[in-house]
């Protein structure tokens, strides 16, 4: 029953029209969904639904990985984003049976202090702003090799006197090989809608279709990981300059990919880079070209205890830091 409900959940995700409707970042909300909550994935170049790892936080990216996450496992992550902005994140997943996993979790956005100004330049006092979401799933081995998973999430924002919430769900899927270390996942993240709008006009969430595969190299402590995104917007005028005719079709492929590397040296330790096609494309059309897409970071794997670092740059003022820690209990 339960391998019947997750195989028909994914595919109603995959062929509803309604959800895969052209968006982008200027018409929908809720965006700092799409934002990083974990170290590893972070210094994979932001986005990595295929990640096999020891990391409760991995249940945001793609819901089926909490099959691999570990019994009673607490994970606590802080992002330093833009100037102000501060974000965190936390997970808890625990072991249900000999098959499934169920896994819980919060994130937050905190944007500071903020004059409120009328549009003739009066200043009326302060205001805060304030993005959040909590997040309740379960994941269920399906054979040996094939999992599913899925996630409901409680959406809410304010700024200043107005707020929204809405309602939505993430589907995953997940093909791991233990014996190759081959893992191929496929994710659609954020669907559903709002419940209460900021205003009248109700609006779209950033709903997303990805695909990643990972892959260890045989005889070599390396490990390559391939995302793509946004598998439902493929507009040219969204993503850079239509008038370069000679680079359409490149670019609009290009900035669908975001790739990555695993260093192994050893069981407890990884050193991991990666490079977001999309994001270098923003950042130098922004001006800014030193590190633009690329990401780093670093783990250590301990036996009831882990931490990752990771560095990402998503403005043209700021790096950006993301640090996980992780205790089994």
């Amino acid at each position: 029953m339960r391998q019947h409900f997750l195989f028909f959940a994914l595919a109603l995700a995959l062929f509803c029209p309604s959800s895969a409707k052209a968006q982008n970042e200027s018409t929908t909300i809720f965006n700092f969904l799409r934002l990083p909550t974990s170290s590893h994935t972070t210094a994979l170049g932001g986005f990595n639904v295929s990640l096999s790892d020891d990391d409760a936080s991995l249940f945001f990216q793609n819901p089926a990985l909490m099959s691999n996450a570990p019994d009673r496992a607490i994970n606590l992550g802080f992002f330093t984003y833009m100037q102000g902005i501060k974000a965190g994140n936390a997970a808890w997943t625990m072991a249900a049976g000999e098959r499934g996993t169920w896994g819980v979790g919060a994130q937050f956005v905190g944007y500071g202090s903020m004059k409120e100004m009328t549009v003739d330049g009066i200043e009326m006092g302060d205001f805060s702003a304030l993005d959040m979401a909590i997040t309740g799933g379960y994941s269920y081995t399906l054979t040996d090799r094939l999992a599913g998973g899925a996630t409901g999430k409680f959406v809410y924002s304010k700024y200043g006197p107005y707020s929204s919430v809405a309602l939505a769900v993430d589907l995953g899927i997940n093909y791991l090989n233990v014996e190759s270390d081959f893992s191929a996942s496929l994710v659609a993240a954020n669907l559903g809608g709002q419940v209460k709008s900021f205003a009248d006009h109700r609006e779209h969430l950033p709903f997303d279709l990805r695909l990643g595969i990972s892959k260890r190299l045989a005889r070599a402590p390396i490990r390559f990981h391939v995302t793509m995104v946004d598998l439902t917007r493929w507009s040219s005028r969204y993503y850079y300059n239509p008038s370069r005719e000679k680079e359409k079709a490149g670019r609009i492929l290009l900035n669908h990919f975001v790739v990555g590397v695993d260093v192994l040296p050893m069981d407890l330790f990884y050193i991991s880079a990666g490079y977001n096609f999309r994001r270098a494309a923003e950042l130098k059309a922004a001006g800014s070209s030193h590190a633009a897409g690329l990401t780093f970071g670093a783990g250590l794997n301990l036996k009831r205890f882990s931490i990752g670092l990771a560095y990402a740059k998503y403005h043209v003022s700021v790096p950006s830091f993301m640090i996980n820690a992780q205790y089994h209990l």
